[in-house]
């Protein structure tokens, strides 16, 4: 696998609280499989970090199909509803393809309880060694039940984050992954940093349904799904412009819509220290190379020498 040349003069390095990585560019989870099913065409180690899959202390089967569908504005839709081996088997399988893969890998976890949580952290406190942070989707909204998405309440996020907090011990840095589909994310926000993480992921998918007209039903097996790509970018934009500002100095892995290098000087400038590419893969397997490398060659021409000097930069006030 050929490695890319960088544009020389620009160190594109960032940190996320105590994670160090070479890039700001962060494979989202579930964009680049359960291991290292995309590390054969998407060399890992040209990007910061990858995302797993997320896992719960369970196994899941997911949703029925159809499962993923196109959306207007070149976006996408998915019911997928969390398919995995549980935390276990990803450990003893998933994880060590991932790290001969030679990935910095950021492992995920969600659960339907509490106590879920909990237990897909205790297991991963015995791996912390071999990852550089665990994000908490507290936020997917392709579960069975609405109630089960902790992250549209401040008590329930905190609730989850305090007990996968707890049960790592300091093992790992934690970064909560948060939803859209709320009416103060802010505050939402706030209760995750309250109860230890240390910083966040911005956003999950958006509610949607796409219909089939003919068949008067929706087109996904579910129903309803979660909206991704382009047309979500303005929205994860706000999302980490407003908590950013609220909670200056909190590292924020900015995701949604990003599908070039510009669109994530965009998203570092509102306030992300890295930025989460998604959608753009299942399109393109090698999309965040090609964003590392469209970030850096924005950099070269815009005089910008260190990508750090991007975050939070936006002008400005807001409404």
């Amino acid at each position: 696998m050929r490695k890319r040349a960088r544009p020389s003069g620009v160190d594109l390095g960032v940190t996320l609280g105590p994670v160090t990585l070479a890039n700001p560019i962060v494979a989202a989870s579930g964009t680049f499989g359960h291991g290292a099913e995309v590390a054969a065409l998407c060399d890992p180690t040209g990007i910061g970090a990858v995302t797993a899959k997320s896992v719960a202390v369970f196994s899941s089967e997911g949703n029925p199909p159809l499962r993923v569908a196109e959306a207007p504005g070149g976006g996408m839709i998915n019911s997928v509803g969390l398919p995995g081996p549980g935390v276990d088997a990803w450990i003893a399988r998933d994880l060590p393809a991932l790290e001969a893969s030679g990935a910095r890998v950021i492992a995920s976890i969600w659960g339907r309880t509490v106590a879920d949580y909990e237990g897909a952290a205790r297991a991963l406190k015995t791996v912390a060694h071999s990852v550089v942070a665990i994000e908490i989707n507290l936020s997917c909204p392709n579960v069975e039940a609405r109630a089960e998405v902790f992250a549209h309440a401040p008590e329930t996020t905190r609730a989850a984050t305090h007990a996968v907090v707890d049960a790592l011990g300091g093992a790992a840095p934690v970064f909560a992954k948060l939803s859209p589909n709320v009416t103060d994310l802010v505050e939402i926000a706030g209760a995750a940093l309250d109860a230890g993480a240390t910083g966040l992921t911005l956003v999950n998918t958006v509610m949607g349904l796409v219909v089939d007209a003919a068949a008067r039903a929706p087109r996904l097996g579910a129903g309803g799904g979660g909206l991704s790509g382009p047309p979500i970018k303005p929205i994860a934009l706000r999302a980490v412009w407003e908590v950013s500002r609220a909670y200056p100095g909190v590292p924020i892995i900015g995701t949604g819509g990003v599908v070039t290098g510009e669109d994530a000087v965009e998203m570092l400038l509102a306030g992300a220290s890295a930025v989460g590419v998604g959608t753009a893969t299942f399109l393109d397997p090698r999309a965040t190379l090609r964003i590392v490398d469209e970030l850096g060659a924005w950099c070269a021409r815009n005089g910008v020498a260190n990508v750090r000097d991007l975050i939070g930069g936006l002008r400005g006030g807001i409404c």
